[in-house]
């Protein structure tokens, strides 16, 4: 079966729904996404592992590979798109449509495109000349857990010497990111009638008590910890969401808060689980057992990478920009277990990453094609 055209390849990938979501309700498989990219990876030659991922019926990785041995060059990316609001769309989310010297669609460059992107590079020079392993990873559920990377990663037999994560960065080679970290700190309390306060324990009002410390916590982060390669240095924590209490006449028997941390390099997960507990144990000192903390999702470490790897000065060569840090995550603490040299870099804006009317823009397509193609070249053929 011959490889479709590039517009085509980026048609059915948009066509092909794989949402993921924390709500069960709005997730879908994405072995349609998988299916697609096994076919075209099989035309070209490469070998195919489509592996369900444990526990998460329905939700599917490729590994597909040409070449013999260890080494070579992997080019990783995740199949699965965020949900989106009908309402805020002005194109059809699952249908690519140009426009405006674009091209629209949900995952057009978050990040379902880079596929289409990869594909055409490799099609395009003489499999004859290849001299290391080319590598394709598709994995799912990155928009949530990021199990399918996670899963990658206790491979055993997959050690490429080099790995592109092609999420959407403008073709600028990214070597350094924070880790993300969403926990929920409940506080149970004892409810009663709000004419005799002294019967019960008012959990809104022991979530102030936990405010405050989070906030003497936000501001040591800030004044510890920095990192000057980040355009915000610091570690930051946010207040995202509260909610406790039924009625303005009753004491509050439960409040519960949802925080976000993004911890820097070099600050691991652990320790700003550990300032957490910490925070909970001196409450629960005075009111026993009325405040827990909980991961809301398994915690994603920072990546940690240089800016003298020899991947880093080959794509900032190609690309012609200089490598970044920047302050969103990617599965690349993942990937970067395999042991390989390890940079983000791919077609497409962040800016329009999780945004309605997600688009590719046209007049950067050929730059970036050639980007990608440059990159596979230099690393795999001879």
């Amino acid at each position: 079966m011959p490889l479709p055209s590039f517009l085509s390849m980026y048609q059915q990938l948009i066509a092909a729904p794989s949402i993921s979501a924390m709500d069960e309700s709005l997730s879908m498989s994405n072995k349609g996404v998988i299916d697609l990219l096994a076919n075209w990876c099989s035309s070209l030659g490469f070998e195919c592992e489509i592996t369900e991922l444990s526990g998460s019926k329905g939700r599917f990785n490729l590994l597909a590979k040409r070449g013999l041995g260890d080494g070579g060059l992997m080019l990783a990316g995740h199949t699965d798109t965020v949900p989106f609001d009908d309402s805020r769309w002005s194109y059809e989310p699952f249908k690519l449509s140009e426009d405006n010297n674009k091209l629209y669609g949900l995952g057009s460059i978050d990040m379902k495109g880079f596929f289409a992107f990869v594909l055409q590079a490799i099609s395009e020079l003489d499999e004859t000349t290849q001299a290391q392993p080319i590598l394709i990873l598709a994995t799912a559920d990155e928009e949530t857990t990021m199990a399918g990377a996670q899963q990658v990663c206790q491979h055993k037999n997959l050690k490429p010497a080099r790995c592109i994560i092609g999420e959407p960065t403008d073709m600028t080679p990214v070597f350094t990111h924070k880790g993300h970290m969403s926990s929920a700190i409940r506080v149970v309390g004892r409810s009663g009638h709000s004419s005799d306060p002294e019967r019960g324990l008012n959990a809104i009002e022991v979530m102030h008590k936990v405010i405050a410390k989070l906030l003497t916590l936000k501001e040591q982060l800030k004044n510890k910890y920095a990192v000057e390669h980040f355009v915000i240095p610091y570690p930051t924590l946010n207040l995202g969401h509260i909610h406790g209490g039924d009625n303005a006449n009753r004491i509050c028997g439960c409040c519960e808060m949802h925080i976000d941390m993004r911890p820097l390099p070099g600050l691991s997960v652990q320790e700003l689980q550990m300032m957490l507990l910490k925070i909970a144990t001196e409450i629960n000192n005075q009111y026993p057992d009325s405040v827990s903390v909980m991961d809301m999702h398994e915690p994603i470490p920072a990546f940690t990478g240089c800016t003298d790897s020899a991947l880093v000065k080959l794509a900032e060569k190609i690309s012609g920009e200089q490598a970044v840090a920047v302050n969103y995550c990617t599965e690349a603490p993942f990937i970067q277990q395999l042991g390989c040299e390890t940079i983000v870099m791919g077609p497409g804006s962040i800016n329009q990453a999780h945004q309605p009317d997600e688009f590719l823009a046209i007049e950067k397509i050929k730059p970036s094609q050639y980007i990608i193609s440059e990159m596979i070249r230099t690393s795999c053929f001879s």
